[in-house]
This record gives C-alpha cells, structure tokens and sequence, in this order.
C-alpha cells in the first residue's frame, strides 16, 4: 500500500466517521429541528479551536447482530476547543448513530475526556441527545453511566460543568445532568424523565404527553431541574457561550475580569423612588438590579422557577458577581420551600468558584401555611440559612425595605458572615410588621386611637435602619442611587478576603 493510498483510506475513514448515521439520518435530525452534534460543537466554540479525540472509536458488542454494525465515533463526539479563547472539553451525543444511545465505548470517551478536564482544570460541557442505555450492551452500558456520575461527583465544585439537553434524554442518563451545575433545555424538542409516558400509564394510570412530563417548560417552571429554556439549538449554544463569560475555569482560579466601560461613579435619580412609600405595595427588584449592574446586563438563572427569589449573574467594575435577591412583586417577596432551595444551590456554586455574592433584601418572612409547612419549609428554609453561613467568598447585604424575623437572619445578615451590609433608609429591620408586633404586644388592652400611636412608636423605633446601625449590625445606610458605587467600593475592600471554616471531611446540609 503506496502511501497516497494510506492518505486516501484515511481520507475515507475521515469522512465516515463525520457522517455519523449518515445523510438519511442527519436529514431526518434536522426536520425535527435539531441540530447534528457536530454542528453544535460549531455554534458553542471559536471559530476552528475544536480538537476532535477517540473519532474512530467503535463499540465491542458481538451480540444481536450489532457486530455487523460499527459505526466510527459510536454515537458521542467528544473534544476540546475554546470558547471566548479559554480552554473548555466537550462532549455531544450523536442521535443519528444508535440513536445516541450510551455504549460501554461510548462512556469511555466521555470518562476520559472527563479526565483529561480534571487533570487541566477547565470545564466540561455536556451535549445531551441520546435514547438512554444500549440495550444491546446490558450491563455493560449501565457500569458506563455509573463511570461518568462518578466522575461528576468528584468534578463538582473544581470544575464547572454545564449540560445542555437537546433531544430525548431518559431514565438513568438523567442523573449526570441533574449532578452538574447547570441543565438548558430546548422549548418542544428535548425532554427529561425517569419514566416515560407509557411506564407511567401502565404503573399509575396516569395519561400525559412527553412535553408535559419532561419538557422544557415543565422542568423551568414547574419542578426546577432545568436552569435555563432557549427556543433553538443554536440560541441554546449561544447562552452557554455567554455564561461561561461569568466563570472561571477552575475552583482555584479567580473569575475572568472584563474591561469595564460603564462609569463605576454612575448614579441613577429612578432608584430615588423605586420603592414605595406603602410596605405592602410590590416593586419589581430587578429594576434596581438592571440599574446597578455593569451595562444593565442581568443573566438571570431559572427565571420561571420559585419567582419570588431571583439569581444569576452580573459585573460590577468587571468583576462577575452573583446575584441573589427576594423579588416582593411575587408572593411579597417571601420565602418558601422552592425559593430557599433554588437560592443555597446558586450561593453554593459562587461560593465553589470563588464568585462573590450581593444580596438585595425585601422580605416579609417565610410564606405561611400547611403546605408549607408539611412539605418541611424548616429545613428546606435552613439550606439557604446553612449555604450563605458557609460560603467564605465576598459577601455584600443590601436591604432596601423589609427584613423581618428569621428571614431577615437567613439573608446574608451580618451575623451569618456578611462583610459589607447596607440599607436604605427606606428599610425595616424587625421581628415582624409593626401591626402584628403592636397586637402581640398589647393584646386588645388598647383603644384604636392608643393602638395607632403604638403602631406609630413602633414604626419610628423598629421599622427602620436606625436601631441595627446603632448596634452595628448594618455598616452604612445609604441613598438607593449610590448603590452601584457602594457595591463596588465594597467588592474592592474585600477582594483580599481570607477566610477558611473549620477543617472538617464536609457538613450535613439539611438535604
């Protein structure tokens, strides 16, 4: 064999394998409008960076005739490449080979590309489209997901890990998503579940189409395992481009700092007046967020979930920061059993990756009621209380009108660990609404006009900054335009933060 010949057949073996399942099958993947993993790997990096590896890799299964069928690659496209010129490993499932189903092979590239992640410490980005296990392969399969959930254990908290769900993505291929920081998910064309719509209706009776079991929409909105919903495959790519802006590579790395163009001096007259005179009339928080972020860019983190909480990320003089604050024109502002866990996820990923943490404070207390109270609102409510009081990173508390009772502690408070806190002059810092403490206190002995000055002297002596200044538990009560300032003045103060908690193996989160 001349080596021209050579060249030739692995010309041929090259475009194989780049074929995947073949034209029919690419076709029929683009009628269903989704893309091939090829051409998602495309939109996600820079232009011409990716390293493809293991591209002739083919299955070892003998049985049911699938020796007769190998096809290069089987089914995962795994590499690395770069996204905004910093190093990232991807993995994306190849639906038009065996369906993109998950082979003993299979598992073994993404477990050595998990690997090779760890070793350089830089993220991993998981492209999901696949039919779950190959049956063919029994247990074989099954010890190949165990591999990679290990592996995403032992990665959580040293690297990012990002996964995009763009297709079918069932029972046991779930649960490595579910462990990594992050799940996107494609509006009408991908779907999670453990059991599918047939199990269910065979085991519970239960009739229910895929969409509404395990859609996009269902998994923002309704059970919180998805973070985030674009409407295609390529906005999908472009989102994750855009959060990996936000961190760093690894957990011993500082998050990337940008240059910032936006007047750190910058003071806006709106935030004046943005919140109402009237304690019980809502305002949206994110005006005030928008307005003292870098360049009003807010990346807001499972925004249909739990509304009365929001997250995500943002800059302040370039710096990334992560954003947790009560949002009072949903349920007040309250907490409740899906906010506090949607928020100690979040302060547990910033604090992993050396993210500092701004707080926005509006909040009433935690939501009242047997729901409530049945489904466990106490430890669901102490994992938010637990992530804030561990996390070492920057802390910075703003109060901008009600912190009541426990919640007011929950909060990033000063007793918890904050560094920097701040109120408005608007804010009320108490153990509970000055009505209910008046009726608490006096218990009926008062007329209505002695009940009003009791409210009154109550208001003046507890519904306000003042009393938590003077004992010191908030550093500076400042006027609602001088936050973006205030923020940034204080994440410079403390970009030198040292701060380590007690040498343990690890705590027990109030799971």
């Amino acid at each position: 064999m001349s080596i021209k010949e050579k060249f030739q057949e692995f010309e041929e073996r090259n475009e194989k394998a780049e074929l995947g399942g073949g034209k029919e099958r690419i076709e029929r993947q683009h009628k269903a409008g989704r893309k091939t993993a090829r051409e998602r790997i495309a939109d996600l990096l820079d232009h011409g960076t990716f390293v493809e590896i293991d591209k002739f890799m083919t299955h070892r299964c003998n049985d049911f005739g699938m020796e007769k069928n190998k096809i290069p690659g089987d089914g995962v496209v795994c590499g690395y490449g770069k996204i905004d010129g910093r190093l990232m490993y991807v993995f994306a499932q190849d639906f038009t080979v065996f369906g993109g189903t998950l082979s003993r092979a299979n598992a073994d590239k993404v477990v050595k590309l998990m690997d090779l992640a760890m070793k350089m410490g830089a993220p991993v980005i998981g492209l999901n489209d696949s039919g779950g296990a190959r049956i063919q392969e029994g247990v074989e399969s099954l010890g190949g997901y165990a591999d990679i959930f290990y592996r995403n254990v032992m990665a959580s908290g040293v690297i990012p890990q990002i996964s995009a769900i763009l297709g079918p993505c069932a029972g046991g291929a779930v649960y490595s998503p579910a462990m990594t920081d992050f799940i996107y998910m494609v509006k009408e064309s991908s779907y999670m579940f453990v059991t599918g719509p047939d199990v269910i209706k065979t085991v519970t009776h239960e009739e229910v189409t895929k969409e509404e079991l395990g859609g996009a929409v269902t998994h923002n909105s309704k059970s919180g395992v998805a973070h985030l919903m674009a409407d295609n495959d390529e906005q999908a790519m472009m989102m994750i481009r855009e959060m990996m802006g936000f961190l760093p590579l690894n957990n011993m790395e500082d998050p990337p700092i940008r240059v910032c163009t936006d007047d750190i001096h910058r003071e806006d007259e709106k935030l004046q007046d943005i919140v109402p005179d009237d304690p019980n009339k809502p305002y949206d928080m994110k005006d005030i967020i928008e307005t003292v972020v870098d360049n009003n860019n807010f990346f807001e983190i499972q925004c249909q979930y739990a509304q009365n909480i929001i997250i995500g990320f943002a800059r302040m003089a370039g710096r990334p920061v992560g954003i947790v604050a009560n949002q009072p024109a949903h349920l007040a502002g309250a907490l409740d059993i899906n906010s506090s866990t949607k928020a100690a996820r979040f302060v547990r990923f910033c604090d992993a990756f050396s993210i500092p943490l701004i707080t926005f404070e509006d909040v009433p207390g935690f939501l009242p009621g047997t729901a409530q109270e049945f489904g466990g609102i106490i430890k669901h409510g102490a994992k938010l209380l637990y992530a804030f009081s561990e996390a070492t990173v920057p802390k910075i508390t703003i109060i901008t009108r009600k912190a009541y009772g426990g919640a007011y502690d929950v909060m990033s408070s000063k007793h918890i660990g904050a560094d920097v806190n701040f109120a408005y002059p608007s804010a009320e810092i108490a153990v509970m609404g000055a009505d209910g403490a008046v009726n608490i206190i006096f218990r009926d002995k008062l007329n209505d006009e002695e009940k009003k000055k009791a409210v009154e002297d109550y208001r003046k002596t507890f519904a306000s900054p003042y009393k938590a200044a003077e004992l010191g538990y908030i550093d500076e009560i400042i006027y609602p335009k001088q936050t973006r300032f205030k923020i940034i003045q204080a994440l410079e103060m403390t970009q030198t933060k040292s701060k380590s908690n007690p040498p343990k193996k690890h705590g027990n989160i109030p799971l």
